[in-house]
Parts: structure tokens; sequence; C-alpha cells
């Protein structure tokens, strides 16, 4: 789906978080960033994946980690969606789909037979000087921290 690949510059980007806060990627320098696009807050496989990544956060701290999701979901929506399951990482609500379309993750999608278009599930890892250096596209939902740190 995205034509970034693994060793393109990360698009920059900027947006507001479930706190009405300004996130931007230049803000995390000299940290290595986990990007991780989902379809929609709150959703069962979303909720899996984001608690799997806040159950292992001390993980990813302690290897100089920032966790960050980026959905289509508004400020509001995601605000509950991080208050639900205690997510103490930036939830981008990109309601414009600005960073979701610079990241390449919007196009079609088919489910239960029918197709539409959405995001696609995807993680980028992003280096400390802000250059992709992995690209998960088949997201395990339940076990995305092992497949982050392999």
């Amino acid at each position: 789906m995205t034509t970034l690949k693994i060793g393109d510059k990360a698009p920059d980007f900027s947006g507001i978080d479930q706190n009405g806060s300004t996130v931007q990627l230049k803000d995390f320098k000299g940290k290595k960033i986990v990007l991780f696009f989902y379809p929609k807050a709150s959703t069962p496989g979303c909720t899996a994946e984001a608690c799997d990544l806040q159950n292992n956060i001390e993980r990813f701290l302690a290897q100089n980690y920032q966790v960050i999701g980026v959905s289509a979901d508004s400020q509001k929506r995601q605000l509950n969606f991080a208050v639900k399951n205690n997510l103490q990482y930036p939830l981008i609500a990109d309601e414009d789909k600005v960073v979701i379309n610079a990241y390449g993750v919007w196009g079609p999608k088919k489910f239960m037979g029918r197709e539409f278009d959405g995001i696609h599930r995807t993680t980028f890892i992003i280096s400390e000087n802000g250059f992709i250096e992995d690209i998960i596209a088949k997201v395990k939902t339940k076990e995305h921290t092992t497949q982050i740190l392999k």
C-alpha cells in the first residue's frame, strides 16, 4: 500500500493528540519512534494492538522508543479510547488524513465481502535521525510488541 521504503526519510508530520497537544516528528529527535496507524479507536483489533503496546511501554521506554498512534478518529474519540484503556502515549486525531496520506496508508480495503476505503493497519519504525528503519504491514494485534522489538 505505502510507497515508502526502509531507508527513506520519514515524512514530517504534525497533528493534535487526544489531549489537544500538538505532536510533531521533529519533537522526538534522538528517540526511535513507533508510529502505528490503526483503522478505528475502540474496535476489538485496534484495542488489542493499542493495549499490547501500552502493556509493554516500559520496554519501549527502556530502549529509547516513543510510541505514537494515528487514526482518522476525532480528538474526543481518541481521548475516550485512551482513557478507557489507560493509554499513556499520544494518539493523533487525523480527521483530515494529512498524516495518513503522507505515510500512504489510506486506500481500498475488503471486509466481510464489501469494499471500501480505509486505513491499512501499518507500523513504521523511525530511527533517531528520522529515517524509516522498518515497516510492519502484517500487524499481529495481540503480539505487536514482539514484532517491533524482535
